[in-house]
C-alpha cells in the first residue's frame, strides 16, 4: 500500500464513531438535565418550607399573652397562607384535674397550609395561670 492510500484509510472518524460520540454527549445532558431539574425542585421545596415557618413563627409571636389565651379555635390568612389555631387542656395522664395547680398546661396546634397545599403542623404547650391560688 501507498502512503496517500494508508492515510485515506484512517483519516477522520467513521460514521459510527461519531453516532456513538453523539449518543454518549446526550445520554451526559440528560443526566445534568434531570440533576439540575431536581435540585431546582429541591431549592423551591426548601424555600416553601421555610416560608411555611416563618409564617407560623409570626402567628406564634403574636399570641395573646398566656393570661389572654382562651380554649377554642381561630383561624385566618397570613402572606397567602391559611393558618388555623387550635387551644385545648392538655390531655395526660401525670396530670390531676382535681387537685388545684397554680399552672394549666393548654395544648397548642397549629397548622399553616400553602397556596400549593402543602402543610405544616406544629404541636406545643402553653402554660396558663389556674385561677386557683
Amino acid at each position: 500500500m501507498s502512503h496517500s492510500t494508508l492515510l485515506k484509510d484512517t483519516a477522520g472518524f467513521t460514521l459510527i464513531e461519531a453516532i456513538v460520540a453523539l449518543a454518549i454527549i446526550a445520554v451526559a445532558l440528560t443526566s445534568i438535565g434531570s440533576l439540575t431539574a431536581s435540585s431546582a425542585y429541591g431549592v423551591r421545596s426548601i424555600d416553601n418550607r421555610i416560608t411555611r415557618l416563618e409564617v407560623a413563627r409570626a402567628i406564634m409571636t403574636a399570641l395573646p399573652v398566656r393570661e389572654m389565651l382562651v380554649g377554642g379555635s381561630s383561624s385566618g390568612e397570613l402572606a397567602n397562607h391559611y393558618w388555623r389555631l387550635d387551644v385545648s387542656p392538655f390531655a395526660g395522664r401525670m396530670i390531676n384535674t382535681q387537685l388545684p395547680a397554680k399552672w394549666i398546661p393548654q395544648t397548642l396546634v397549629l397548622t399553616i397550609k400553602s397556596p400549593s397545599g402543602a402543610a405544616i403542623e406544629i404541636n406545643t404547650v402553653r402554660l396558663q395561670r389556674s385561677d386557683a391560688k
